[in-house]
């Protein structure tokens, strides 16, 4: 079989269904509906791989599938020692899953990311022993006794995982996650306005923050052939890149910011970006066109959209068949270094 390759594609372990800290979400992800049975038909989704996720692919045209532990993972659960085990459960599990149908799945590894060397060591084990493809972190990691800190990666502190990243040249995807109950109490932002919440407008907004900082850090400056990718058409950043630069590279500010480059260099040199619950034909047209067609992929993002829904789009899009080859199918191939012919 020859058809796409879907690069954001969500499960859950079974470890998971008990301990992971999505079910706090259910309420803002679907409002109004009822939590127990909502939350058990989407956790019988996020656990299904081999059944209907599978005879959905066939029926609608997906070759392969990188599937990842849905958010917000690792990154949710704010003790280190949880959080550690939470990402070797999963990778164990999801490996064990892979193998059992290498020509149509791959993985992306759950990464603790409390500290540098334990996520790096982490990454390393996915990648050499369990053969997974790269690694997925659901924005910033929760830390403290309430969970109310926010840990982002592009301080020095990561230096260490990310020299890790370059060490095994595979990428790390950046997911985003929900807002953390403490920014959902009346007088926040979001505690005022819960109807901002989630993948229409608070996703993007929240992890292009992270995106832009990561770019503008000089993490990869110091790392040069790190690669991250960021879903949802690059969270909508490529159509900001313009402004975004225009700013950043005046004078004022080109002599004391952090990186060397600007926005625009690192997201045609280190960033790539994806479809994933984001089917805008044009807006797919104005990446391929902003930050190069090698920088763009397919991914559907289930089953928080459908196979179905992704693919009936996909088929419209009205790309050169060579431009679309490569969005749907090569790029991932040569990005994450995936066993399939070309």
């Amino acid at each position: 079989m020859r058809g796409t390759i879907a690069v954001e594609e969500a499960i859950i372990d079974p470890a998971g269904v008990s301990d992971h800290t999505f079910a706090q979400f259910q309420s803002l992800l679907h409002p109004g509906g009822d939590q127990k049975s909502g939350l058990s038909a989407h956790e019988q989704r996020l656990l299904d791989i081999h059944g209907q996720r599978l005879k959905s692919m066939d029926e609608h045209g997906v070759e392969y599938m990188l599937l990842s532990l849905t958010s917000p993972g690792c990154q949710g659960e704010a003790d280190p020692k949880k959080a550690k085990k939470m990402a070797q459960v999963a990778n164990d599990y999801l490996a064990g899953e892979v193998e059992k149908n290498p020509s149509r799945f791959g993985a992306l590894a759950a990464i603790s990311m409390h500290n540098a060397k334990d996520a790096a060591d982490e990454l390393r084990r996915a990648v050499k022993e369990l053969g997974m493809f790269g690694g997925l972190v659901n924005d910033f990691q929760s830390k403290g006794k309430e969970a109310e800190e926010k840990v982002y990666f592009d301080t020095p502190d990561y230096d260490l995982f990310w020299e890790t990243v370059q060490e095994l040249e595979v990428p790390i995807y950046f997911h985003p996650r929900y807002a953390i109950p403490q920014d959902l109490q009346p007088g926040t932002k979001y505690g005022d306005r819960k109807h901002l919440l989630g993948a229409g407008v608070q996703f993007h907004l929240d992890l292009s923050w992270h995106l832009y900082a990561m770019c503008s850090s000089g993490v990869f400056d110091k790392y040069p052939k790190v690669q991250i990718v960021a879903g949802h058409l690059g969270e909508n950043i490529p159509f900001n890149l313009w402004r975004a630069c225009h700013w950043y590279n005046h004078p004022f500010k080109k002599g004391t910011r952090p990186s060397k480059q600007d926005y625009k260099y690192y997201f045609t040199h280190n960033v790539s970006i994806t479809t994933s619950g984001n089917y805008n034909t044009r807006g797919l047209k104005f990446c391929i066109d902003e930050i190069g067609l090698e920088r763009c992929l397919y991914a559907i993002d289930t089953p928080y959209e459908t196979v179905e829904e992704g693919q009936d789009w996909w088929k419209t899009v009205d790309l050169p068949e060579d431009q679309k080859e490569a969005v749907g199918r090569t790029n991932a191939i040569r990005l994450f270094k995936l066993p399939l012919d070309e």
